[in-house]
């Protein structure tokens, strides 16, 4: 097996256990155990199982949510309620009816309540018609803290409502034979393949991604037909983003994804995950474009629905959980507009600030609130979807990013024990920044005394950085198209954007085959329309004027409506790009020349279909869809929306300026909101138009142009993270999570590693003089070669580590652990070994 491969049945293995909170509670010892033993029990086992799966709807007088959830291709779901109480503490049993002293309750019914929460799961796996009454289902008791005998010495077992339970001794072995004899509640053979699939899909809550099926009259080969198929493709679930969805974590998390990766979703499932389970919570869901707020609060609908049995919906006048505008307007506030009444400021706008641009604005108007005024604790939760747009290059408050700062300033503390400890969950994706080429390390959100907020694991081992390397939205071709040419992959002149280091490639998606070639495989771009349209996914065509690039586009959209099965609204988008005003007016010719081919277009904001401008009492910023028409739009507008085709107009206005970052950003942003084709066109003749062609006879690899080094450097993992903000003057990187960095080479002298996991780091010939790694664990890393002259490696780790002909002069190596490593042509000299362990 290779080490990709064990790697990846490595990060399998731990993602069929989801633990949705962490289990570090005083009191959850017990709990923890049970759930400790499942795993052991269960790592060989085709299934999936849940600590505290979210069923939240309400039966009788339970609230179902199970405290363990196992879901098992052979032996169906079984349901885990576990009872963390001593023997003494049962005052008697009487039918279901448990009574207890000493304990958080009076009373309970722990395995009527175990039984309903099974029936309610099954009701979601028997809203599909193949897994109806096909997947059977048991419900036990665990009581890790009370042994067979003190049980039978009480004669509960000879009670006629004895339930299934696991004692104290059933979790050390034997668990899985306790529970294979546990009788069936509900009985059905094993699971085929297909129903195993979708029972997972199910139980993540997948079908809320598909969308609604509709009759297509178009001929079996057109694109509605092709769409028709790929909605009918049994889905499958991505434990990569189930875990991300489903986990609360108790901090500060960010989330970084590609374009169409499923941010959005994922983070209104979250939101309505942690509504339903905290109802007192106050939960605030952020973001910039306001043109998202139907989309965002429809996503959270469903999902509150979904994991409700549709007791629970989105209600705007519920103040627990708030959907807001990132700067807020008149009669519909925005996280900025909320905190300024509640600090009693009033709100500033656009008009009374200096700069024009939206984000620089906001930031100044964020800026003048923290300078004048002690932020209110309003929220528990906040969660900012695409939080790159709230990224500025100037107006900083004390060298923080403001809004990101006057977030966390009104957040309350997970714990008063840890003040710095507030949850704030934001998703990014740097690539798609339109307006700051900045990509700023944490210590530049937060400041350096707060640098290590989302560096590591939580307890039970929820982390508090996430990747989504997966892209489901765009075909594979489109997005690597995106990616080349908005990063300049094939550009003559040199690659513009670049990645740290060849973690960051893995980390969006993409295999680093050689040192300049990239291979993206397939399954990391799903999507079927690539396998299941017999074209090309990508099209682009150069016309020699405006007039017949316009006209070939009503001709195709025509032809589309009529003939090729696709509707106007939400199926078909017009995106032009360019800069503000060129855009603007670009947008307004091309709605013009379609209305005048008899094709109903709409401007968002505008408050009719082909409309083109209103006053401002008219105006809806919210609106960016209509019924029965084409939208166009121009780029800042059309983030976060999608559409099975998409035309993209004007990249003559990229290729005049084929070096400006923000231009080619565009590209990436518009072809990354297709569900399956775009079409590129633009006017004249310009050398950028071969870069473009070079590239669409590319398909899945390609050698990178690196000529010179890039304007800008991405890092989309820990170790590309670490790189540059360590070039950033950053030197704070304590209790860092790095397993697995390849850190070959490079300068970290003086760095502060305290507490870090650099398990398996490959740190060959790399600097490390005068570096701080007290405490930190290099079980197997590489450092061959590499310099630690006074290193501190105080209490650190370094069994089986690789230190063949490092220079380790003057290292203090006090009690630190050196069992099995390799020494050979070491410099020890002046080296401190007092307590050190250097042999097994």
């Amino acid at each position: 097996m290779h080490d990709s491969e064990a790697e990846n049945l490595s990060r399998s293995l731990l993602s069929k256990f989801i633990a949705t909170e962490p289990l570090d509670k005083v009191g959850e010892a017990g709990e923890r155990a049970v759930w400790e033993a499942v795993q052991g029990a269960f790592c060989d086992r085709e299934c999936l199982a849940y600590w505290r799966y979210p069923i939240f709807s309400q039966r009788g007088k339970y609230r179902k949510e199970p405290d363990i959830l196992i879901v098992d291709r052979e032996w169906g779901a079984i349901i885990i309620e576990v009872k963390s109480l001593a023997i003494a503490q049962i005052a008697s049993i009487s039918g279901h009816l448990w009574e207890y002293h000493d304990y958080y309750a009076a009373t309970g019914n722990p395995y009527q309540q175990a039984e309903n929460q099974l029936f309610a799961l099954l009701e979601y796996s028997d809203r599909e018609p193949t897994l109806q009454r096909q997947v059977s289902g048991r419900a036990l008791v665990a009581l890790p803290k009370i042994n067979r005998q003190e049980w039978q010495e009480r004669g509960f077992d000879r009670l006629p409502t004895s339930p299934p339970l696991l004692f104290q001794e059933d979790l050390c072995e034997g668990m899985r034979d306790r529970l294979i004899k546990t009788p069936p509640l509900v009985t059905a053979p094993p699971l085929t393949e297909e129903q195993w699939q979708l029972l997972l899909a199910v139980v993540a809550g997948t079908p809320l991604y598909r969308p609604p099926s509709r009759r297509v009259l178009a001929r079996d080969r057109s694109r509605g037909k092709i769409l028709q198929q790929a909605n009918e493709q049994l889905l499958q679930l991505d434990l990569e983003q189930e875990r991300i969805a489903k986990q609360i974590p108790p901090g500060p998390q960010r989330i970084r994804g590609l374009a169409g990766s499923g941010k959005t979703v994922l983070l209104c499932q979250k939101a309505a995950h942690i509504h339903l389970k905290h109802p007192h919570w106050q939960v605030g869901f952020v973001f910039f474009s306001r043109s998202l707020y139907p989309l965002v609060i429809a996503q959270i609908d469903k999902w509150l629905r979904y994991f409700s049995q549709n007791e629970v919906g989105y209600d705007a006048d519920n103040r627990n959980l708030r959907v807001l505008h990132a700067w807020g307007a008149k009669g519909q506030p925005g996280l900025y507009s909320f905190l300024c009444r509640q600090a009693g400021v009033k709100p500033l706008t656009v008009k009374n600030l200096r700069t024009k641009q939206p984000n620089e604005a906001l930031a100044e108007a964020c800026c003048y609130l923290l300078n004048t005024a002690a932020i209110p604790q309003c929220f528990d939760a906040l969660l900012l979807d695409e939080g790159q747009d709230l990224i500025v290059d100037r107006c900083k408050f004390e060298g923080k990013q403001p809004f990101y700062w006057l977030a966390y300033q009104s957040l309350r503390p997970v714990d008063p024990a840890l003040p710095h400890q507030r949850r704030l969950i934001w998703t990014c994706d740097e690539m798609q920044s339109l307006e700051s080429l900045t990509v700023p390390c944490v210590s530049e959100l937060f400041g350096e005394e707060l640098a290590h907020l989302v560096a590591g694991s939580y307890s039970n081992g929820i982390p508090k950085s996430e990747v989504l390397s997966r892209c489901y939205r765009t075909p594979h071709r489109i997005l690597t198209a995106a990616h080349a040419i908005a990063m300049g992959w094939l550009r003559p002149g040199g690659m513009l954007t670049g990645m740290q280091c060849p973690e960051d490639w893995r980390a969006i998606g993409y295999e680093v085959r050689a040192p300049a070639t990239l291979h993206r495989p397939p399954q990391n771009s799903p999507n079927p329309i690539s396998h299941l349209w017999q074209g090309d996914c990508l099209e682009f065509k150069t016309f020699p004027n405006r007039q017949q690039e316009l006209s070939y586009l009503a001709r195709h959209s025509l032809d589309l409506l009529r003939h090729e099965g696709l509707r106007p609204s939400q199926e078909i988008l017009v995106i032009v790009l360019g800069n503000f005003l060129e855009a603007r007016q670009l947008e307004i010719d091309v709605a013009n020349f379609l209305i005048q081919q008899g094709i109903d277009v709409y401007l968002p904001g505008t408050n009719n279909y082909n409309t083109i401008s209103c006053n401002k009492e008219q105006y809806n910023p919210n609106s960016f869809w209509f019924p029965g028409a084409i939208t166009i739009s121009r780029i800042h507008r059309a983030k976060g929306h999608e559409a099975d085709l998409v035309y993209i107009v004007g990249l003559d206005k990229i290729a005049v300026d084929e070096s400006n970052l923000k231009l080619r950003n565009q590209l990436l942003i518009a072809l990354t909101r297709a569900r399956g084709w775009a079409v590129l066109s633009g006017i004249g003749n310009y050398s950028f138009y071969d870069e473009m062609r070079n590239i669409m006879q590319r398909d899945e690899t390609f050698s990178i142009a690196h000529r010179y080094a890039p304007q800008r450097k991405l890092a989309a993992s820990s170790a590309g993270e670490l790189l540059q903000s360590y070039q950033s003057g950053n030197r704070n990187f304590r209790n860092w999570n790095l397993e697995k960095a390849e850190l070959e080479n490079a300068n970290l002298k003086q760095i502060d590693l305290l507490g870090a996991n650099l398990r398996s780091a490959n740190l060959q010939g790399a600097n490390l003089d005068k570096a701080k790694l007290i405490a930190a664990d290099l079980k197997g890393a590489r450092l061959k070669g590499a310099s630690l002259n006074k290193v501190q490696l105080i209490g650190a780790n370094l069994q089986d580590s690789d230190l063949t002909a490092a220079d380790l002069r003057g290292a203090n190596l006090s009690d630190a652990r050196l069992e099995g490593a390799i020494l050979s042509g070491a410099n020890l000299n002046a080296v401190e070994l007092t307590g050190t362990i250097l042999l097994k």
